[in-house]
């Protein structure tokens, strides 16, 4: 019975083991450099959208403090 359960953990063990290693080498190939890259890309492209985005609210807000016209916007 003791030999069953220790060859029940070694095949979970192994298992485990197995998965962790092809998702190592699937993140390290290519296609795992491209999904790396294409994340990072898409981090940077929301961080800059937010960033666009408080710096119009921020704009507003100033133009609304000085009482200056939302028309000059359209001049721009």
């Amino acid at each position: 019975m003791k030999r069953i359960v220790w060859m029940g953990i070694g095949v979970a063990i192994g298992v485990i083991a197995f998965r962790k290693v092809s998702q190592a080498q699937s993140s390290l190939g290519p296609e795992g450099l491209n999904r790396t890259v294409g994340r990072l890309a898409d981090g940077v492209y929301d961080f800059a959208d937010a960033v666009r985005a408080g710096m119009q609210e921020r704009e507003t807000d100033l133009r609304s403090a000085l009482g200056i016209e939302s028309a000059e916007l359209v001049r721009r």
